[in-house]
């Protein structure tokens, strides 16, 4: 259609032409003393339009004559911006497959062409952002070769770079060498330092899934369990990790707290900084418990910190291994204390209905043997705990049920019993 209409246009333009000049008597009279020139007016109008594309045609090869060496300048820039960038790609490559050596030199090599660039005075637009890019990549094959002088002189120019912050890609260009630098000191073992690094970020950045991944491989390498913590639950609500292993990390650092409480008070201002999912947690539970009880504080406490473990047990009872059921059982037994309280009874009463319920369970049978034995049940409680002796799987809970026993048949007079017993329990 296009070529149609040029078609069209071409031959009305020949109609025109041909009506115009094919009729026209019009002529030019030149007078140049003493002659006189008379010229065709069409021949006139032909001079006159070769003329001007004679001159157009010269003007246009002048001008791209004296164009000529600012267009070969330019084209040596051109040249060197490639060269420049081919540099900076090279040494991206180069670390990414693991040549940290020839990536740092090709770094350099990019930083080199970059200075001779602006010092012809054909410097980039984005010279800054390219110069803090080249010595990020030469930090991080120094750190990848051990060479921590030229990676902190490295990352020192980068952070000089981009310092000013004045665009939106220079300061994350900011904030990725301080990230970086803060996962070399986590890689040197200096927790100090990492955290130092993740402290100057503004407060968007500090929270984003690296620096948060990073602050927590910090606060752990530096034993700063609560900052860990904090920071794992952080992470889990961002989603970094899968359900099971943010349960499993928070659920490791809580028991570092639960384990590292030196008196009763700091084991409650630990459990009480517990969320209600962690302190629902029955191996946080059951650890809690004990480290009560080993430190002799508070049995109610305890017990009471056991109740929804408890509550869940009686209701899924395959919720807990064997090793958990037998740390629950010592927790429990443990946590019973004295008898003078009315809580110590009504757990007292829970036992023993849990025994009645799953009259099967030497867990239980056990647990409600040496709960009799603290109400001087002793007839009931030498029935229990020989019960259970047939059942218990864990040698450290059958000890204590034969030494039961052997204090039991002591108090009736009955030696040949108790030194059976004694026995037995020594060979558990």
């Amino acid at each position: 259609m296009r070529a149609a209409l040029w078609f069209l246009a071409l031959f009305a333009v020949a109609v025109a032409v041909a009506l115009f000049a094919g009729n026209n008597q019009g002529t030019v009279t030149v007078f140049w003393p003493p002659y006189r020139i008379d010229l065709s007016l069409n021949l006139v109008l032909l001079t006159l339009l070769a003329g001007f594309a004679a001159l157009y045609v010269a003007l246009r090869a002048i001008s791209v004559l004296l164009e000529m060496p600012r267009q070969a300048r330019r084209w040596r820039a051109q040249q060197r911006e490639r060269a420049t960038h081919a540099a900076l790609l090279d040494a991206i490559a180069h670390q990414m497959s693991g040549r940290f050596i020839r990536a740092r030199k090709a770094a350099e090599a990019a930083l080199s062409r970059e200075k001779t660039l602006a010092a012809s005075g054909a410097s980039l637009g984005h010279a800054v952002q390219l110069r803090a890019l080249s010595h990020l990549v030469a930090a991080e094959s120094a750190q990848a070769l051990q060479n921590r002088g030229q990676r902190d002189e490295h990352l020192q120019q980068a952070l000089a770079q981009t310092a000013s912050r004045g665009t939106l890609m220079l300061q994350e260009l900011r904030e990725g060498a301080q990230l970086r630098a803060a996962h070399w000191s986590i890689e040197d073992r200096d927790a100090q330092a990492a955290l130092g690094w993740l402290t100057g970020l503004p407060q968007g950045a500090g929270r984003r899934t690296l620096a948060l991944r990073i602050k927590l491989k910090a606060a752990r390498l530096a034993q700063q369990t609560q900052e860990a913590l904090e920071t794992a639950r952080l992470l889990a609500k961002h989603g970094a990790f899968s359900a099971m292993a943010a349960q499993s990390i928070v659920r490791g650092l809580a028991s570092e707290l639960i384990a590292g409480a030196h008196d009763p008070a700091q084991l409650e201002r630990v459990w009480q900084m517990l969320d209600a999912g962690e302190r629902a947690m029955p191996e946080l539970a059951i650890q809690a418990a004990q480290r009560m009880a080993a430190l002799q504080g508070d049995h109610a406490k305890a017990r009471a910190w056991l109740l929804p473990v408890w509550e869940r047990v009686l209701e899924q009872p395959g919720l807990l291994a064997d090793a958990q059921r037998v740390r629950l059982v010592r927790a429990l037994e443990a946590g019973l204390g004295s008898l003078d309280d009315q809580a110590a009874r009504d757990w007292l009463a829970r036992i023993e209905a849990a025994q009645q319920r799953l009259p099967g369970d030497a867990g239980l049978q056990y647990l409600a043997g040496m709960a009799c034995m603290r109400r001087q049940l002793w007839g009931k409680a030498q029935q229990l705990l020989s019960q259970s002796t047939h059942g218990l799987q864990d040698a450290g809970l059958l000890r204590s049920a034969w030494r039961a026993l052997a204090q039991l048949a002591e108090q009736r007079g009955d030696t040949a019993a108790a030194a059976q017993a004694w026995k037995r329990a020594a060979q558990g």
